[in-house]
């Protein structure tokens, strides 16, 4: 046999041993370091609808299906799979999935264009944000009101928001309820309400009733009268506006009735 033949019988024979040590040491580095899954997590991550929108609290879904598997989250903790997801994951997790209300956002301004007063009329940049910064803001004389320049809808992945007439308005039956808009508005005019709650107080100014009466027609005076007459006491007045107890509100329509500059709708 020839010294080459011998070389490359002896470069081939190396060759196969290294390999088969590399692929031993591969495999007792694999059982030592593998990273034990949850087949739980797994499965939760796959029932949930991958928006990762951060509506929930955590980072992603990736996140939630974690808190989930380990009970640190309840099993619907995600705001837009709703009922539907949650009775699945419930399944996955064997428990009770419960019966929590779907929530929508709800804009707290009923100032449209004809019915607010503007200073002057505002040239800068379209954004909610750089408005709010500027001396004056918008321009409108409400500084609690829908500044009307859209943060709130760009930042909604779910498309539930236009701006109609100067306000931002929430469609109900595409809000997932993921908070980004209520993140987004710089005058936290935005919040979480019951997606059955059939009144609410469009305002959210502060100022008291002569200060409103000045640069809007429809905000909350904080008279009272809604107060003093709902039969369940669901509604208290603090700071000059109105507010709504949800837990407590049947939905009779007497504050509805009683407000005088009808901003309850």
């Amino acid at each position: 046999m020839s010294g080459t033949v011998m070389g490359i019988l002896i470069a081939t024979l190396v060759v196969g041993l290294t390999g088969v040590i590399i692929a031993v040491l591969l495999s007792i580095a694999g059982e030592k370091f593998k990273v034990e899954v949850d087949e739980k997590e797994v499965a939760v991550r796959e029932a949930l609808p991958g928006n990762n929108c951060g509506g929930c609290g955590y980072p992603g879904c990736d996140g939630l299906a974690a808190a989930i598997a380990k009970g640190e989250a309840p099993v619907s903790g995600c705001p837009v799979g709703g009922d539907a997801v949650a009775a699945v994951i419930a399944g996955i997790m064997g428990t009770d999935a419960g019966n929590g209300e779907k929530k929508i956002a709800f804009v707290k301004c009923a100032g449209t264009c004809d019915k607010t007063v503007s200073h002057f009329d505002y040239v800068g940049p379209r954004s909610c944000v750089l408005a709010q910064n500027n001396p004056g803001g918008s321009g409108k004389a409400c500084t609690f009101g829908c500044t009307g320049f859209g943060d709130c809808k760009n930042a909604c992945p779910f498309d539930a928001i236009e701006i109609v007439d100067g306000v931002a308005k929430v469609d109900a039956e595409k809000c997932k309820a993921c908070g980004k808009c209520i993140a987004a508005c710089p005058k936290h005019l935005i919040e979480l309400v019951p997606y059955s709650s059939e009144h609410r107080v469009e305002c959210n100014s502060n100022n008291k009733g002569p200060e409103v009466k000045k640069g809007c027609q429809v905000g909350c005076i904080g008279c009272g009268l809604c107060m003093r007459n709902c039969p369940e006491g669901a509604i208290e007045v603090t700071n000059n506006l109105a507010q709504i107890d949800y837990e407590k509100c049947t939905n009779c329509g007497t504050c509805k009735e009683k407000c005088p500059v009808k901003i309850i709708t």
